[in-house]
């Protein structure tokens, strides 16, 4: 375990739950407005990971529609960047059977409470990837928790709302119906920061342990402790709270919180959470990702080693310790309409719709995956162009999208035979675009993007995918793509057009 290069689970990957079954751990993350949601990781030892299934797969189970995200200001004249969507799963296992619980937020126009849909997802073959469709069960908050006691007894637990001074709330339920068995009781209101959330209970040495986040998920964010010896309480405060925290430190890894804890085969406490790589100019260019940092027991309370970055991980380019199944982690905007895609080895065919990547509802033809690695490329090739492209308005390319706010493109626009670069981020008002004519349709477009911690670089080459006689056409410093992020950079190809039912095809996709 000593090997662990950190984050376990680089890129868009927050709210990390696990669960250690025989010989494994799994882990999942939230995934807010992306489909397929609730990505689920396996691994033995803790480094390599393997990215094995979501839990939310098929859109029959739910709709994430209105997932859009809102502009919300915070401190020092920052915009957050709420997304709606899928928040913070907690992935437990109990005789025979994986348990998924989450919260679909859901916003309402008009509305300053938002809508939350509180469900329960299962399986008794997590390696198959075939989930239940989700049971609901009655809860108004965020950030449910299950926690199986000794009795037989399932309870739920979760950050009730509205915020920002939140509660934390327990109740039995019936897993298999979602019915309350017992009437909703609140057990710990935090230390007195904002925003206590992401609740997990565990039972150890006749106490039970409440671990929480508190503080907001970025720079306040830490984790705090309490203990009852009735799970309904009243729970104590530990005298060391925050156990975890970045705030008010240099460390590189900041906004750490949201922490889940668990044991490995030889009874070693650990633990995953939230950090973020900043620099020291405030860029956050992965967004939230997924850390593991050792826990002890000093026979009172747990304690927590501060997260580190593993030194070596900054000259890693490889994603050799994180792989997927085929197809799993390919990622779409919100309700997918997924007759627009053709999926082989090669050519990726996509069909053109009207839906932009700035809209707010709706799903653009547009498939990605997350940007693994701090420093990359990523490349695909656009080819067969047609000179009927023109009248139908295509315009397909490649970019990197958080959400409806946020996006860089590089595309081609075949009506205006032009290579556009595109930087939009409505939440800093940012807007910019550059444009080179071409000369005459090209039979193919190569687009590439190169990213380091501090910058993109989107080029463009009408002649090949050789590499050679690249053109930049623009420049984005991290920190016009950087805000208090709830999601992270995903890399992807997409098809725009007015005219219904065009094809275009891309070949030689490269992601890292």
């Amino acid at each position: 375990m000593s090997g662990t290069v950190n984050p376990i689970i680089p890129g868009y990957a927050p709210d990390p739950s696990v669960v250690k079954v025989g010989d494994w751990f799994y882990l999942i993350n939230s995934s807010f407005h992306f489909f397929p949601g609730l990505p689920i990781y396996a691994s033995k030892d803790l480094i390599s990971w393997q990215q094995i299934g979501n839990a939310i797969n098929r859109q029959a189970q739910l709709s994430l529609a209105r997932s859009d995200a809102n502009l919300v200001p915070v401190d020092n004249g920052k915009v957050m960047i709420a997304s709606g969507g899928l928040y913070a799963p907690t992935i437990r296992y109990h005789q025979g059977t994986f348990y998924v619980v989450c919260t679909n937020v859901i916003h309402l126009p008009g509305e300053e409470k938002d809508l939350t849909e509180n469900f329960i997802v299962s399986t008794d073959n997590i390696w198959s990837d075939i989930w239940t469709n989700p049971i609901y069960f009655e809860f108004d908050g965020i950030d449910p928790s299950i926690f199986f006691d000794d009795d037989g007894k399932t309870y739920i637990q979760g950050s009730a709302a509205p915020g920002p001074y939140t509660t934390i709330n327990l109740f039995e339920v019936d897993l298999n119906t979602g019915a309350k068995l017992s009437e909703e009781k609140i057990i710990w209101r935090g230390t007195g920061d904002i925003y206590p959330e992401g609740p997990h209970l565990f039972k150890y040495n006749n106490w039970y342990y409440l671990l929480i986040a508190e503080g907001g998920t970025h720079e306040g964010h830490m984790v705090t402790m309490a203990r009852s010896r009735d799970v309904s309480g009243p729970y104590e405060s530990c005298p060391n709270n925050p156990v975890l925290t970045a705030r008010g430190t240099a460390e590189y890894i900041q906004y750490t919180g949201h922490c889940d804890i668990f044991q490995d085969e030889k009874k070693q406490w650990w633990g995953t959470c939230i950090g973020a790589r900043v620099d020291d100019q405030g860029r956050c260019t992965m967004g939230r990702e997924t850390f593991l940092t050792k826990v002890a027991w000093d026979n009172e309370w747990f304690t927590f080693e501060q997260v580190k970055l593993n030194p070596s991980f900054l000259e890693v380019r490889s994603s050799s310790n994180l792989t997927a199944k085929p197809g799993v982690d390919h990622l779409y905007i919100r309700d997918a309409v997924m007759g627009n895609y053709q999926l082989t080895e090669a050519p990726v065919t996509l069909t053109a719709s009207s839906v932009d990547l700035s809209h707010p509802e709706l799903s653009p033809t547009f498939i990605g995956k997350r940007q693994r690695q701090l420093h990359g490329t990523s490349s695909v090739v656009l080819q067969g162009i047609e000179e009927s492209w023109g009248s139908a308005k295509i315009m397909a390319g490649l970019a990197s999208y958080k959400e409806e706010h946020r996006y860089v493109r590089i595309y081609y626009d075949a009506a205006k035979l032009e290579v556009v670069f595109e930087l939009a981020n409505a939440a800093k008002k940012i807007a910019r675009t550059e444009k080179h004519a071409l000369r005459k349709v090209p039979l193919s477009v190569a687009f590439r993007m190169d990213y380091t911690e501090k910058e993109y670089r989107l080029l463009y080459s009408v002649e090949s995918n050789t590499g050679q006689d690249w053109t930049c056409l623009g420049t984005v410093d991290t920190l016009d793509m950087t805000n208090p992020d709830f999601t992270g950079p995903v890399i992807g190809i997409y098809a725009l057009g007015q005219t219904e039912g065009v094809q275009v095809q891309f070949e030689s996709l490269n992601v890292e």
